[in-house]
């Protein structure tokens, strides 16, 4: 059984610190049996990072259905995520704000986690600059993938965006719905084009020779600590000489 206490402990000797502010991909599967779930592993988090920390999840409702005919229409408060049980379990909490952008939101506990949503909707592209995903990074953050890897990467999306990679964005924008307590906005914004295969876990070797990312047991979890600004800085080399290099 996988107690509160030796997820704090695990998460800590994987290099989680107290004040980090730190992005979760999560498989609440892989980490054995959890008293209540998805909440001890929130809770978990929100002990090891303290108040003074910060604690962010990818709450994604895009779809390959989506395009300028069929717009996103997206209810902060309403509508699910597809990313896993802990990220839906987190969005639905009282102390979590979520960010407004129709494919590609961010739910956030913590300091500052009102200004690392906000404004998400208004960005050139669902992850890249101005985004929660480059947030986290320009204050320091890290992201830690819990029982997966880097293959649900959603920052390398913001990569792709940022260095133009080809066939990442439909070419023409969408007039998406938001809405916000019951209050209707319409925006227009670009949205991903999905299907193209991607090989995310070559950048692994990269990462490890940088001495950017750690590997570790989280439960029975096998799991990556990464500190997003040298990964983005690094992996954007590679683009920046190969807008496909991410790609298969």
């Amino acid at each position: 059984m996988l107690t509160l206490e030796k997820i704090v402990a695990d998460l800590e000797a994987l290099g989680l610190e107290r004040g980090d502010n730190v992005l979760v991909h999560s498989s609440l599967s892989k980490l054995g049996r959890v008293p209540r779930g998805a909440e001890t592993v929130i809770e978990a988090l929100l002990a090891t990072v303290g108040a003074e920390g910060l604690v962010a999840v990818p709450t994604l409702t895009g779809s390959r259905e989506l395009g300028p005919d069929n717009p996103p229409v997206f209810d902060s408060q309403h509508t699910p995520c597809w990313v896993g049980i802990i990220p839906e379990t987190f969005r639905k909490r009282e102390d979590a704000v979520r960010s407004l952008h129709p494919t590609h939101s961010v739910a956030a506990i913590g300091a500052r986690c009102a200004e690392l949503v906000a404004g998400h909707e208004m960005a050139a592209a669902p992850c890249g600059p101005g985004t929660p995903y480059y947030k986290l990074a320009a204050w320091g953050g890290k992201i830690l993938f819990l029982g997966v890897d880097l293959r649900v990467n959603t920052t390398y999306h913001g990569l792709e965006e940022e260095w133009d990679a080809p066939e990442h964005l439909q070419k023409q924008p969408v007039k998406a719905q938001i809405i916000q307590d019951g209050v209707v906005r319409v925006i227009e914004t670009r949205i991903h084009q999905y299907g193209i295969p991607r090989d995310y876990m070559k950048t692994l070797p990269l990462l490890q020779e940088a001495g950017i990312i750690q590997e570790g047991l989280v439960g029975e979890a096998n799991s990556y600590l990464v500190k997003s600004a040298p990964m983005i800085q690094l992996v954007g080399r590679e683009l920046s000489r190969n807008p496909r290099y991410l790609y298969s």
